[in-house]
């Protein structure tokens, strides 16, 4: 895969079958390339989460990719609807870290997921 674009859907198989740090530096190239200005270590976890939405669009996280759908008909391009549903994630990964809480809840999760809506992420209230 030659470069990463999240406006496309990237091939699951290829995707799967390259190394972590490998899609990790497609999709900080991708940002590079936008001019976005993340600083380096901040560019790598933006990279980090968009990675982890793919994967699980890729390994047919079935309620993943039908929120990305969802979002997208709501009006939102597949880039920010994967900066959406990576909110959501990164939320609760920060709640980990933090102590805040035991263990990934993949019910609560799965609970937010089904609640995001292109307007309520507008509105910032995922």
């Amino acid at each position: 895969m030659p470069e990463y674009k999240p406006s496309q859907p990237p091939d699951a198989e290829e995707w799967l079958e390259m190394d972590e740090a490998e899609r990790i530096r497609l999709v900080s190239e991708f940002h590079d390339e936008e001019g976005d200005d993340l600083l380096d270590g901040a560019r790598e976890l933006h990279s980090s989460f968009h990675v982890i939405v793919e994967n699980q669009i890729a390994m047919k996280e079935s309620l993943v990719s039908e929120t990305i759908d969802k979002l997208t008909r709501q009006g939102l391009d597949r880039h920010e609807a994967i900066h959406a549903v990576a909110a959501l994630l990164s939320e609760d990964i920060f709640d980990l870290y933090k102590g805040n809480i035991e263990k990934f809840d993949q019910k609560k999760y799965r609970r937010k997921l089904e609640k995001l809506t292109a307007k309520r992420w507008r509105k910032g209230q995922y």
